[in-house]
């Protein structure tokens, strides 16, 4: 399992280890902050280099080894 903090992971570099339409590279491009201060961050959207297309997903979803992997490889 891999150790995020979320607030750190904007610019962050992933690989998807299952590409889906081409696109397996991808870069943390927006930590979306919670409506309260009190609340923890939940979202984030990232960026697939090829298409530059963007998607919302859960941050802990990069925890999933079988799903992602840091860095591009």
């Amino acid at each position: 399992m891999n150790r995020l903090h979320p607030k750190k992971l904007l610019n962050t570099k992933w690989t998807a280890v299952l590409p889906v339409n081409k696109e397996r590279h991808f870069i943390v491009t927006k930590v979306i902050d919670p409506d309260s201060p009190d609340e923890q961050v939940e979202r984030l959207e990232i960026e697939a280099v090829y298409s530059r297309r963007i998607k919302s997903i859960a941050w802990e979803e990069l925890r999933n080894t079988k799903i992602w992997k840091r860095g591009w490889v």
